[in-house]
C-alpha cells in the first residue's frame, strides 16, 4: 500500500467520522425546556427558556392571546390580555391589535412576545400576523403555549373571575389556603383544604405536600384536577403552587391577591 493511498484514505475516513458527528449532533433532541414548535410562520419563535427569562428581566410586554375568559381562569403569570377584534368569529378569534397599541402606547418597535393554547393554536400567529401588517417590527411567539408551560413546571396565574368560574362550574377544583391554620380556620374560599406556607420551605423539602397527597387534601386519582393556590400575598401562594406543580399536578394556579379579599369580593351582593 502506497503512501499516497494510506494518506487519501485516512482523509476519507475522518470525513466520514466527522460527517457521522456532525449528524449525529444534528439529530441530539434540543433539551425540552429549549426546544421551539418550529412553525413557518414570519415570526420567530421563543423556547420556555426564552420566555423565562424575558419574563424575569421585564424584557418584553407578553401578550396573551386568547378570550379573556380563558385568561382569567388560568395564565402566564405577568402577561396581560386585550379585547378581540370585533366582527370575527371565535373559530378566528385574534386580539384587537388597536387595543395593543394603546397598551404599548404607539411603540410599535417595542418587543412583544403572544402565546395561546400551545403548537395547534392559530390566535398567537394570526395575530402576529395582524401586528406585522399594522407596522410592529419586534413581534416573536411562544407557540408553545400555556399546554406545555405548565407541563414543565409553570404555574398559572388566576384573576378574581376565574376563581368564581371554578367555584361556579368545576365542582372537582380544590382551592389550596396557604395561611397558617388559625388564619384558615377564622375563613377561607369554599373548597379549601390547609397547606401552611411555613411547611413548605423548598423543593427539596416537600414533606408538607407530600403528606397532603397522603391525606387526600390533594386529588391524587386525578393530577388533572385545577388547583388553586390562595393566600396572604402572590408571593407565598406561587411558592406553595410551585411546589405542587413539581408533584406532577398539570392544572396549578395561584392567586395574585389576598385570600380575604377574594373571599370578601366573592361573596358581595351585586
Amino acid at each position: 500500500m502506497s503512501l499516497t493511498w494510506r494518506g487519501s484514505a485516512l482523509l476519507v475516513l475522518l470525513c466520514l467520522i466527522h460527517i457521522g458527528a456532525t449528524h449525529a449532533a444534528a439529530q441530539t433532541p434540543r433539551p425540552i425546556r429549549q426546544a421551539v414548535v418550529g412553525t413557518a410562520a414570519a415570526t420567530p419563535e421563543l423556547s420556555t427558556e426564552e420566555l423565562e427569562q424575558v419574563l424575569s428581566a421585564g424584557s418584553a410586554v407578553v401578550l396573551d392571546a386568547r378570550p379573556y375568559e380563558e385568561f382569567a381562569v388560568g395564565h402566564i403569570p405577568g402577561a396581560v390580555n386585550v379585547a378581540p377584534k370585533a366582527g370575527v368569529p371565535m373559530s378566528m378569534y385574534v386580539s384587537d391589535v388597536a387595543e395593543i397599541g394603546r397598551l404599548v402606547k404607539g411603540n410599535t418597535a417595542g418587543p412583544l412576545v403572544l402565546y395561546c393554547n400551545g403548537p395547534h393554536c392559530g390566535k398567537s400567529e394570526r395575530l402576529a400576523g395582524e401586528l406585522l401588517a399594522a407596522g410592529y417590527t419586534n413581534v416573536r411567539r411562544y407557540q408553545l403555549g400555556m399546554p406545555v408551560w405548565r407541563a414543565l413546571g409553570g404555574v398559572a396565574q388566576v384573576e378574581l373571575e376565574g376563581i368564581a368560574y371554578a367555584l361556579t362550574n368545576d365542582r372537582t377544583t380544590v382551592i389550596v389556603d396557604v395561611r397558617e391554620p388559625a388564619d384558615f380556620k377564622a375563613g377561607s374560599l369554599p373548597q379549601a383544604v390547609n397547606i401552611p406556607r411555613s411547611l413548605v420551605v423548598d423543593a427539596k423539602d416537600m414533606g408538607e405536600v407530600r403528606r397532603a397527597k397522603d391525606d387526600g387534601r390533594l386529588p391524587m386519582n386525578d393530577h388533572n384536577t385545577r388547583v388553586i393556590v390562595v393566600g396572604a400575598d402572590a408571593a407565598t401562594a406561587r411558592h406553595v403552587a410551585g411546589r405542587i406543580a413539581l408533584e406532577a399536578f398539570s392544572n396549578v394556579g395561584f392567586y395574585a391577591g389576598a385570600v380575604n379579599d377574594a373571599r370578601a369580593r366573592l361573596t358581595a351582593k351585586p
